[in-house]
């Protein structure tokens, strides 16, 4: 096998991925570089002392004039906006706070960078611009402010970079001009998002102790205990050997977003590939080599196809995962039909109350287990990612304010998106009204609330603080300090997490590329059609439409001419400068 000797994720495409931990230079700059400096000093303009407002570590933001910015908002339909969130909720204790007013426009979350794009597009862009993954499309029309020049105006967003060596992450997303567009969310440690939950009382009268097997689990380790579970419902009469018992969500055309989406990203990490939502641009950097290269046409994608496929093969996965809605993979898994789902940290409680409601407390038992690895790796499917979706400026806020009213939003956006008063805030609401601080300094929701944004489930005439105010909602609440990530875990959910990273391995880093203008453009043109090619394949094989064994050279040769060798030539170039 064509094994690498030390290989990380692609941090480019995706300009989603970051460092672990790299050595700090103990050097200071605010200087221009033509990359992001080891330490930022923070600043303020001759002509700040007169505009009037508040700003520094530890600080509320609070402007001495009212003012309004208008926001890009991506409404999640399972927890809709509504006029609550603006009268009483978060963006009425923002104002309350801050003295700004947000002037949100609103898109749902299947359409919203469509949306966005358009509104940049034409000029119409809104100034601030949550939630985007990558900001490679908007950078070189112009309409984007490149925010490290502005960074020394932002002490939360420079204390956080300085103090856990962020450096080497936000390196990741500098272009060729040393410059970066996007200001991400942050984290100090990677931790465990995604994992499985299984009917642990079917898979301990299977005579599986998953408890026990978890720690060094590989994916044969799992397929084999998923057929002696499924011989056991056989025999039971739970289920006939025509059906599939593991049938999963965030994989088909509601959520998989046509690549597989979370369950091939995860696999595919363990196999030290790009795949599902992890695709990317399906490159990687060997370390050994000091190049790129493709991942999709390597002996580990193969393995890992191989491994993906013999769970549908053996009427295990319903092969419907790649294309059902979520709903679906949920009710089977409710019904008792399936064993075993996909879940993560916010989603645990509200799975359980959705057994619960179909099969009634007492008659089941659930288990939230780390995810096997291959048998190539150990890595932790959390990954080596320290940067997470975040926000862009708009120039039309720097031509509608003006320098020093657009300093005034930097500041503003500092406070909201880095300070840890914003945090606790858009998490967990207002102490005393929504939540309170417990005795050992753990933080708690007050009766009469719950929060399925926390995990934290309750009785059904329980008020969900994320549903009515908008608190734990995804356009703010990410990144941030470990402590402050794991305020809201569960019993349950903190296991997996701990279990995880006690028992695998982060995956090594990679350096980031900087294309200039044109060599993104000629990125985009090979990577579209390339990776529409790859998860069409890798879809076809995995469900057993496509055989690996002898149509795999034809998937190589479909690579190829869709120029697979000049994007991994390009890229080197690019690399090597």
């Amino acid at each position: 096998m064509n094994k690498k000797r030390v290989v990380s994720l692609s941090l480019v495409a995706s300009m989603m991925l970051g460092s672990a931990a790299c050595a700090s230079k103990e050097t200071t700059t605010t200087a221009p570089t033509t990359t992001a400096p080891d330490k930022i000093e923070t600043s303020a303009t001759e002509t700040e002392a007169s505009l009037g407002y508040e700003f520094g570590l530890g600080k509320t933001f609070h402007a001495d004039q009212p003012v309004t910015y208008t926001m890009f908002f991506s409404d999640a339909s399972w927890y809709p906006m509504v006029d609550t969130w603006k009268t009483e909720g978060i963006f009425k204790k923002i104002e309350d706070l801050t003295n700004v007013h947000l002037d949100i426009i609103s898109y749902d979350s299947g359409d919203y960078m469509n949306n966005v794009t358009l509104d940049i597009n034409a000029g119409e862009s809104a100034y601030i611009i949550p939630k985007i993954y990558d900001e490679s499309a908007f950078v070189d029309g112009g309409a984007i402010v490149p925010v490290s020049d502005y960074v020394q105006y932002m002490p939360n967003f420079t204390e956080f970079y300085n103090t856990y060596n962020m450096a080497p992450d936000i390196r990741t997303i500098t272009r060729s001009n040393g410059k970066y567009y996007r200001l991400p969310g942050m984290l100090e440690q990677c931790l465990l998002n995604y994992t499985f939950l299984i009917r642990k009382d079917i898979f301990d009268a299977a005579g599986v102790d998953v408890e026990s097997m978890e720690a060094t689990w590989t994916w044969e380790d799992l397929l084999e205990a998923l057929k002696k579970v499924k011989a056991y419902m056989v025999s039971q009469g739970m289920c006939s050997e025509s059906d599939y018992i593991w049938s999963d969500l965030w994989c088909g055309g509601e959520s998989g977003q046509g690549n597989g989406g979370n369950l091939l990203k995860v696999m595919g990490i363990t196999y030290d590939v790009n795949a599902g939502w992890g695709i990317a641009d399906g490159m990687r950097y060997d370390q050994a080599k000091d190049e790129w290269y493709f991942s999709p046409t390597t002996d580990e994608y193969k393995e890992f196809l191989t491994m993906a496929a013999k769970f549908v093969n053996e009427g295990i996965l319903d092969p419907a995962t790649f294309t059902q809605d979520d709903t679906e993979a949920c009710n089977q898994f409710y019904n008792g039909k399936t064993v075993i789902i996909s879940v993560n940290q916010s989603q645990y409680s509200a799975w359980a109350k959705g057994i619960a409601d179909v099969q009634g407390e007492g008659n089941f038992e659930l288990y939230a287990t780390i995810p096997p690895r291959s048998k190539l790796f150990n890595y932790s499917t959390a990954g080596n990612v320290r940067l997470e979706n975040g926000v862009m400026l708009s120039k039309k806020a720097l031509d509608d304010l003006g320098e020093d009213g657009f300093i005034q939003l930097v500041r503003f956006v500092d406070w909201l998106f880095y300070s840890s008063e914003a945090y606790q805030l858009y998490k967990w609401g207002v102490e005393g009204e929504t939540f309170k601080f417990n005795d050992d300094g753990t933080k708690s929701l007050l009766p009469g609330f719950k929060c399925g944004g926390l995990g934290i489930s309750g009785a059904d005439e329980d008020t969900d603080i994320r549903l009515k105010w908008g608190y734990a909602c995804g356009n703010f609440y990410y990144g941030h300090t470990l402590a402050e990530m794991s305020d809201n875990y569960i019993p349950e959910v903190r296991h997996f997490v701990e279990s995880n990273a006690k028992n695998r391995e982060t995956p090594p880093i990679a350096p980031g590329i900087a294309p200039t203008e044109d060599q993104n453009e000629q990125l985009n043109l090979i990577v579209t059609p390339l990776i529409d090619e790859v998860n069409a394949w890798t879809l076809s094989f995995i469900t057993g439409q496509k055989d690996i064994a002898t149509e795999w050279d034809a998937f190589v040769a479909a690579c190829q001419g869709k120029r697979v060798d000049e994007l991994v030539e390009l890229y080197n170039k690019i690399y090597k400068g």
